[in-house]
C-alpha cells in the first residue's frame, strides 16, 4: 500500500513511520511519500526515517516531494498533518487573542477560529483533488481543528475522510490504567466534539468501572485530570471531560497563566523547531538522537500553563509516549485488511447524537471495517454539555460559511458566537487583528 503524508516535514512524522515499522503483517505499507511545501523541512525528517529504518527489513520504502498532485497520485491512504502559516502562525494567533483578553489557543477559542479560516480553504483544495487524482483513498485528518477541518472535507470526501485525534486514546487510556484495567479491554463510553468531549462510562467484562473511580477521591486524584480538573469538580459533573475543557472551566485562570507565561505555547514550539531544523542542516547530525531529545522536550511542557495553574504538577512519564500514530495505524490495518476494531474517531453523526444534523462531524466510538468507520449510538449528552457541543458546532458552522463565501462579517460572527470571547466588539477587533497579521486571511472582504 502507498501512503501519502501531507505535512510530510512535519515534526510528528517520524512517530507515524515509527508505527510503520513494527507492523509485519501481509497488505502493509510499503511506501510513504512525504509532502510539505517547505524541501528544507522534508529533507531534515527524512534523515530521521532513515535512522528510524537501519536494519529493519523491509522498512517501508520514503521518498518526498513538494509537488502535491504527484504525491497524491495512486495513494491508498492519505494522513493530512499541515499546519497553514506554520508556527509562526500559531504564535500569532495566540497574541492576538491574548491582547484582547480571550484565549488563542490553536484549537479551542479565539485561536482556534482563526487557525480553521485559514485551515479550511487549504484542506478543501486538498479534498477536491483526493477525489479527482486519488477517488479510492482514504484521507486520515489529523489537521487541527481536527472536527471542523475533517467536516470542511467530508463535503467533498463523504465518509472517506476520518479525523483522529490522540487525546480521547489519552484518556481512555489514564483511566483504564489507574482503575487497573487494560485499555485494550476497556469500552470507552466518549462523546462530544473534538477537544470537546466526556469519558462516562468505561466498561470492563460488561461492568461500569467509571462510579468506582469517581467515589474514590484518592484515586481520582491520581491521574492527570483529577488533579488539572479537581476532584470536586469531576464528582460534580459525574464525568471525567477532554483535557482541553480545563480551557472553558477555568477558562479566566487559563487565560491569565497564558498572558503571564515567558512565551506563549506556539512562540515556544516556533523556537524549539527552527533549532531542530537548523540543527539538522549538519552534515554529521546525530538526525534520531536530536529528534528524541526534541520530542521529550516537546512532550512535556504541554499545557504546561493549564497544569501549573492547577498545581497538577509535572507529566506522568507514561503519558509522554504520544498516541495518535497508534490511532492512525490502527485506522489503516482495519479499513485495509478489514480487521474491525473500535476506535473513538471524528465522523459525521449519522444520527448518532439527535441534537446535531446528520453531516455534523462528532467524536465518538466507532466500529471500523473494510467499508470505513461507523459511529455507534450513544446516550444523549446531559444538558450543560449538550449547550456547549451545539454552541461550538453552530461557531463552527459560520467558519464553515465564512471561507467558503469570504464574507468578513460571517468571519465577525464566528467569533462572537464562541462561549469564550465575550463580546461582539471583542470580535470585531480579532478579525481585524488576524487579518492584520495572517496573508492567508486576505479572502475575507
Amino acid at each position: 500500500m502507498k501512503l501519502t503524508i501531507l505535512g510530510g516535514g512535519g515534526f510528528r512524522v517520524p512517530l507515524v513511520y515509527g508505527a510503520l515499522l513494527t507492523d509485519r503483517a501481509e497488505g502493509r505499507v510499503a511506501e510513504v511519500v512525504l509532502h510539505d511545501l517547505d524541501d528544507s523541512r522534508l529533507y531534515a525528517v527524512a534523515k530521521v526515517l532513515e535512522e528510524q529504518a537501519a536494519g529493519v527489513p523491509d522498512a517501508p520504502k520514503v521518498t518526498a516531494t513538494t509537488d502535491l498532485d504527484e504525491a497524491l497520485r495512486g495513494a491508498d491512504f492519505v494522513f493530512s498533518a499541515i499546519r497553514v502559516g506554520g508556527l509562526e502562525g500559531r504564535a500569532h494567533d495566540e497574541r492576538v487573542a491574548l491582547a484582547e483578553g480571550v484565549l488563542g489557543q490553536e484549537t479551542v477559542g479565539a485561536g482556534g477560529i482563526a487557525y480553521g479560516l485559514r485551515t479550511v480553504p487549504v484542506a478543501v483544495d486538498i479534498a477536491r483533488r483526493v477525489a479527482r487524482l486519488a477517488p479510492d483513498a482514504w484521507v486520515i485528518n489529523f489537521t487541527n481543528p481536527a472536527g471542523l477541518v475533517t467536516e470542511a472535507m467530508s463535503r467533498h470526501l463523504g465518509d472517506r475522510v476520518i479525523g483522529i485525534c490522540d487525546s480521547p486514546v489519552g484518556l481512555g487510556r489514564r483511566i483504564a490504567r489507574v482503575l487497573g484495567a487494560d485499555p485494550k479491554e476497556a469500552w470507552i463510553d466518549y462523546v462530544g466534539l473534538n477537544h470537546l468531549g466526556w469519558v462516562r462510562g468505561l466498561r470492563v467484562a460488561g461492568r461500569d468501572e467509571l462510579p468506582r473511580l469517581l467515589a474514590d477521591p484518592d484515586l481520582l486524584g491520581s491521574f492527570e485530570e483529577g488533579k488539572l480538573f479537581g476532584v470536586d469538580w469531576l464528582q460534580s459533573l459525574g464525568a471525567i471531560p477532554n483535557e482541553y475543557l480545563h480551557y472553558y472551566y477555568f477558562n479566566r485562570e487559563a487565560v491569565r497563566a497564558y498572558q503571564q507565561a515567558e512565551k506563549t505555547r506556539g512562540a515556544f514550539l516556533a523556537d524549539q523547531q527552527a533549532r531542530f531544523y537548523e540543527e539538522m542542516k549538519r552534515p554529521d547530525a546525530a538526525a534520531l538522537t536530536i529528534w528524541d531529545r526534541t520530542r521529550a522536550e516537546r512532550e512535556a511542557t504541554y499545557m504546561a500553563e493549564n497544569r501549573e495553574t492547577a498545581g497538577a504538577g509535572e507529566r506522568d512519564a507514561d503519558d509522554l509516549s504520544g498516541g495518535y500514530e497508534k490511532v492512525a495505524l490502527a485506522l489503516m490495518r482495519a479499513i485495509a485488511r478489514d480487521e474491525r476494531t473500535t476506535l473513538i474517531l471524528n465522523v459525521r453523526n449519522q444520527g448518532t447524537l439527535s441534537v446535531l444534523d446528520t453531516d455534523a462531524v462528532i467524536e465518538v466510538p466507532c466500529l471500523v471495517d473494510a467499508n470505513g468507520a461507523h459511529p455507534v449510538a450513544v446516550a444523549p449528552l446531559p444538558e450543560h454539555a449538550t449547550g456547549l457541543v451545539c454552541a461550538v458546532k453552530g461557531v463552527e458552522r459560520e467558519v464553515l460559511a465564512a471561507a467558503e463565501s469570504g464574507s468578513r462579517t460571517t468571519a465577525v460572527k464566528a467569533f462572537a458566537l464562541h462561549p469564550l470571547v465575550d463580546s461582539v466588539n471583542v470580535a470585531r477587533r480579532l478579525v481585524e487583528g488576524y487579518t492584520d497579521v495572517h496573508p492567508g486571511l486576505a479572502y475575507l472582504k
